[in-house]
């Protein structure tokens, strides 16, 4: 197997007139990576390209050396846990999960046991013999990554693996996913939300537009996302001193507050000023923060003005 995890070289596909991923170029060596954008973004896409569901219109897509589109014994070692919701109503879990693994060439018995123990990991060991119809959101997302990891691939793709999952799913979720890592295998985490995939791995690839814009890790991404317009919530007690020294600051482009002024939505055009000003104003000894967080997880804006540089157009004032 060649030491590259991926390699696409001039990777474009082209959906009649659209452009799902343009002109790609991605080295990555093994280890885990998070593939961030808004929905839209091309993250999908460029999982299809790599898991061979798709052909690249234009370029070459290598994984561990191989094409996936034309060696497909490649597939044994990847593993894919999709965004859309694939599962056989009237079937148990273990049946779909056992008849996924045999696809990958194991024996009916083989595969059997693969499946039962994937489904123990995910935590399904009480469920997995109830029609999947009858699973919650949840519950269908947990199995979905049980057939993922069943035969053991090198490499374990997932695309929007949190969706349906309660706090505990996210973190027992999370807590494989680690170990995973730790084990030596590799992983791709694609999500729209930046601060899910920061819990896994710090190595992030931000894509928008079917294009790649930077790679780098979690300080980089947060310095490249910095400077862009934002609406943060904050809570506690002395909101009104805490915004007050903002008032006149040029970045200010609202505020909001709840009927007991106890939480406020401040939108701000230069998150960092806001951030660092923020800092400062919270050491006043009326201020008592008891949160402070995005109302807006999806990184839209600071995605859109990234194009907008990657496109060399000038930035403009906001």
């Amino acid at each position: 197997m060649s030491e590259l995890l991926l390699d696409l070289q001039k990777v474009s596909r082209f959906y009649k007139t659209v452009i799902g991923v343009g002109d790609i170029d991605l080295q990555l060596e093994p280890g885990a990576y998070g593939l961030i954008g808004p929905n839209g973004a091309g993250k999908t896409t460029l999982l299809n390209l790599i898991t061979g569901m798709l052909a690249p219109s234009i370029g070459t897509v290598r994984v561990l050396g191989a094409d996936p589109q034309r060696e497909r014994a490649i597939l044994r070692e990847i593993g894919l846990c999709p965004a859309t919701d694939i599962l056989f109503p009237n079937v148990n879990a273990i049946q779909w999960v056992q008849y996924q693994t045999a696809l990958h060439g194991f024996p009916t018995s083989t595969a059997h046991s693969m499946a039962i123990k994937a489904l123990e990991i995910v935590g399904m060991s009480q469920e997995m013999h109830r029609p999947i119809g009858s699973y919650s959101l949840g519950m269908r997302q947990r199995v979905k990554v049980a057939q993922a990891i069943a035969h053991d691939p090198h490499l374990l793709i997932l695309d929007e693996p949190f969706n349906g999952l309660d706090p505990i799913g996210r973190y027992e979720l999370s807590e494989f996913l680690r170990e995973w890592i730790a084990t030596g295998h590799s992983l791709v985490l694609a999500s729209h939300i930046l601060h899910e995939v920061e819990e896994i791995t710090t190595a992030f690839l931000l894509i928008h537009g079917g294009r790649i814009l930077a790679t780098g890790d979690a300080s980089e991404v947060n310095s490249m996302l910095s400077g862009f317009p934002a609406e943060i919530e904050v809570a506690g007690r002395g909101l009104d001193t805490l915004v007050r020294n903002m008032l006149q600051q040029p970045w200010l482009t609202g505020i909001q507050f709840s009927a007991n002024r106890d939480c406020a939505k401040i939108r701000v055009a230069d998150n960092q000023e806001f951030y660092t000003a923020l800092r400062d104003a919270a050491n006043h000894p009326e201020v008592n923060l008891q949160s402070v967080r995005s109302s807006d997880g999806s990184l839209q804006s600071a995605f859109d003005r990234l194009l907008t540089v990657h496109r060399g157009e000038t930035r403009t004032q906001l």
